[in-house]
């Protein structure tokens, strides 16, 4: 029964520092909650970065970024040790009320001023305390490995579709086209539709393997070296904004807006917003041609290849003319033919200039002509490739007669789009099939169209491609010493070059606005494209599997918040004692027996981290120590001691002494 002394509520009131102890575990709890809540969402949405204009002041002032950072990890690890050390303080504090050894007082004094102790004879100790300084030296490291934004790239999933020429259904329409432009079959003339971006794409792809760096520009796009038969998939890199005319598109193309059709794919967290980012590059797998170019000299024994240059008269003839003043003195029309196999003569006209009396100038003039031999035309067989047969004349005299075997592939290539170029390599390839004769003769026809509108009057594009290539590239003279590997080496990648832009233009024009309703690509005309658009920006991204450094950064947050946590506990159960011993005081007076050890017994304040505190109460007890020698140090160690308290005055009294080999 309660006495009549005792307040009806006492037995429900809280122990004293209860709120103070609630508080010290919902802070630091708070502050781990933090640190994992942060974490898992980094883990679960894989990229967090803040809103553009944030990461714009992040990349310009990078040094007040890292102070801000360090600035928050110190606040945060200085909270966290802070809240640590007074639990401690708490926890010790109730603990030596009971009979505790010095050297486990020195330990416990060492923890909550933060630091440790160092004695080999007690290592179990000296580990602990090690262990723990070195968890609240980490809190800093650790929330700054978590919290430090770092420049990535966000990967962003793409797909769509573009101009599908290897299929039935383009072969068709292909062929309408033809009809269209008046072109029935390969032997007809080819028909100029081309300008000079096929022979700048060749000039460009046969300086690039010798180390001549090249950019080719298409419709205000610009390629590495060579077009790899692609089309931009990215509007962004899409080129020329412009209309296209009513005759501008298709075979017509000469340059204009090409229809893009690439969007994002929806991912796991569609609510997150993708950041425009500091910028952003593209890796799109996509449709590309290329060929397989072999040249080599025409060996006398070789019958299938019949070419005859002999063929040739002056057709025009001025004496009165000077060649100083750039006039045309004379001109030589040339019948170029050539039996590629196929019992069938082919024959192309070159006109060249020559003086009044039909000389050429063999230093300041060249001829290079070429014909293009298609592969079977019986309609019982089907090709698919074709041959270019060339020979230099006068400057080019470098050039033996030659036959360039051409193999056009169907390719699927990783395009890259970056610093506003693209830039593709062949993932894989499969041979024309016979389905693709009309993209096959469309090809050769736009070989045609270069290899007679290359040569001019007094030289050929082609043969001074050649000979300024090989000139930059080595140290002898095109004219002593020909290496022959390398000059076809050269001649393989010009027409590589142009058979993969014909493709490029064939797209182009069949892509560009206008060319379908509502320029929309039929399905039977439509391929895939799938890629990845990667935005580079600043923030957080998910560690790897093989990385647990974001993970190591939150043990010793988790270690120091686990301590605290039961540091703070024991001083919350050892109050409630207290509380419970106070009322039990209260009810049976002075026959209590805790009343009877502490007589007067409060326990105020006492701060075991403070050293004034410490001293107090050794000088107002009577302990006998041992002096500082060794061994009376070691006995000291081992003394268990406790602290009594009379009104204010608060004391450490000697408690039962215990032999060090007892302790252990």
């Amino acid at each position: 029964m309660v006495s009549a002394s005792t307040p009806p509520l006492a037995m429900f009131q809280v122990p004293h520092n209860f709120v103070r102890f609630t508080v010290i575990i919902s802070i630091q709890m708070v502050i781990l909650a933090f640190g994992y809540g942060f974490l898992g969402a980094v883990a679960y949405l894989e990229y967090l970065a803040p809103s553009d204009p944030v990461c714009e002041l992040m990349r310009s002032y990078p040094g007040e970024l890292t102070m801000v950072v360090t600035l928050i990890a110190t606040v945060l690890s200085v909270t966290a040790a802070t809240l640590f050390t007074l639990s401690v303080k708490e926890a010790l504090r109730h603990r030596m009320w009971k009979p505790i050894s010095l050297i486990h007082l020195s330990t416990g004094v060492a923890l909550a001023q933060g630091s440790h102790i160092l004695k080999h004879r007690y290592m179990g100790l000296t580990i602990l305390t090690l262990f723990i300084f070195g968890m609240l030296r980490l809190l800093t490291a650790g929330w700054t490995t978590l919290i430090t934004p770092n420049y990535f790239m966000w990967p962003v999933q793409l797909n769509g579709s573009e101009l599908d020429i290897t299929g039935s259904a383009f072969a068709a329409l292909l062929r309408e086209e033809f009809l269209a432009s008046g072109l029935t079959d390969i032997q007809d003339n080819a028909f100029e539709i081309l300008d000079i971006g096929a022979m700048i794409s060749g000039v460009a792809a046969a300086g690039y393997s010798f180390g001549i760096p090249r950019t080719f520009n298409f419709n205000g796009v610009k390629y590495n070296v060579s077009t790899q038969g692609i089309v931009p998939t990215i509007e962004d890199y899409s080129g020329s904004d412009g209309v296209p005319g009513a005759n501008g598109t298709r075979l017509g193309f000469a340059g204009g807006n090409v229809t893009v059709n690439t969007g994002v794919v929806p991912g796991s967290h569609p609510s997150v917003p993708i950041p425009q980012g500091f910028s952003r590059n593209y890796s799109m797998s996509q449709q590309g041609l290329t060929a397989d170019v072999s040249c080599r000299p025409i060996d006398s024994n070789q019958m299938q290849y019949l070419w005859d240059t002999n063929n040739s008269y002056v057709i025009y003839a001025n004496a009165a003319a000077s060649s100083s003043n750039n006039s045309i003195t004379g001109l030589r029309l040339w019948n170029i033919g050539a039996n590629c196999g196929t019992n069938t003569l082919i024959t192309y006209e070159y006109v060249t200039m020559v003086d009044a009396n039909g000389n050429t100038s063999s230093s300041g003039s060249g001829f290079l002509p070429s014909i293009v031999c298609p592969g079977p035309v019986d309609m019982n067989q089907t090709y698919t490739s074709f041959a270019i047969l060339t020979q230099g004349f006068y400057k080019y005299g470098f050039l033996q007669a030659s036959v360039c075997e051409v193999v056009p592939l169907l390719t699927t290539v990783r395009a890259d789009y970056s610093n506003e170029q693209i830039s593709a390599e062949v993932i894989s390839s499969t041979p024309f099939q016979p389905e693709n004769v009309e993209l096959l003769s469309f090809i050769a026809s736009v070989v045609k169209f270069q290899s007679i509108n290359s040569q001019g009057l007094t030289s050929s594009t082609i043969g001074d491609t050649l000979y300024s290539v090989y000139s930059s590239t080595t140290n002898e003279s095109i004219d002593n010493g020909l290496n022959d590997t390398q000059l076809y080496f050269e001649l393989e990648d010009y027409w590589r070059g142009v058979v993969e832009f014909s493709a490029t233009f064939l797209r182009s024009g069949f892509m560009a606005t206008g060319s379908f309703p509502n320029n929309e690509i039929p399905n039977n005309l439509s391929s895939q494209v799938t890629g990845t658009m990667f935005v580079s920006t600043i923030g957080w991204i998910r560690w790897p599997k093989n990385s647990p450094t974001y993970l190591l950064a939150t043990i010793p947050l988790t270690i120091i918040t686990t301590l605290t946590f039961f540091s703070a506990l024991y001083s919350i159960l050892e109050a409630w004692k207290e509380h419970q011993d106070r009322l039990a005081v209260q009810k049976e007076g002075q026959e209590h027996p805790v009343y009877q050890e502490h007589p007067g017994h409060r326990r105020a304040h006492f701060d075991v981290s403070n050293t004034l505190h410490l001293i107090m109460a050794c000088a107002a007890g009577s302990l006998a120590l041992e002096d500082f020698g060794r061994g009376g140090i070691i006995k000291n160690e081992v003394v268990k001691v406790q602290l009594e308290e009379n009104g204010n005055k608060k004391m450490f009294a000697m408690a039962d002494r215990l032999s060090k080999g007892e302790l252990a």
